[in-house]
């Protein structure tokens, strides 16, 4: 069993998380924050978690979060990078440069 648990985690920590851009958008009033992440699978839970704690470093996303409420937010990912040889440098500047063409497609604030 105690094996088990050991390769169950190691392929945990292998697998290959999805990589992306998402935007954040407010429904009631049409704001929109685009950003990029290395792990698609887990960025909303983090944007939650800070945005419940009013700690997000971003004033008005968090008094847009405040004043409208959790329900009006939405978590969309809008492209996410191929697997096939993605090196982590390369990786991280495909992100930046697709987060800025899909801010500017947008008009949506840096996230």
């Amino acid at each position: 069993m105690k094996q088990d648990r050991k390769a169950l985690v190691r392929a945990y920590r292998e697998r290959r998380k999805p990589a992306g851009v998402f935007a954040l958008r407010c429904t009631t009033t049409g704001q929109a924050w685009v950003g990029s992440t290395p792990d698609l699978s887990t960025r909303q839970n983090g944007l939650w978690a800070g945005l419940r704690l009013g700690g997000y470093p971003l004033p008005a996303l968090v008094a847009a979060w405040k004043q409208e409420g959790e329900g009006a937010f939405a978590f969309d990912v809008l492209e996410t990078l191929p697997d096939e040889d993605r090196e982590p440098y390369v990786e991280a500047s495909q992100l930046t440069d697709l987060a800025a063409v899909w801010r500017e497609r947008l008009g949506a604030e840096k996230l």
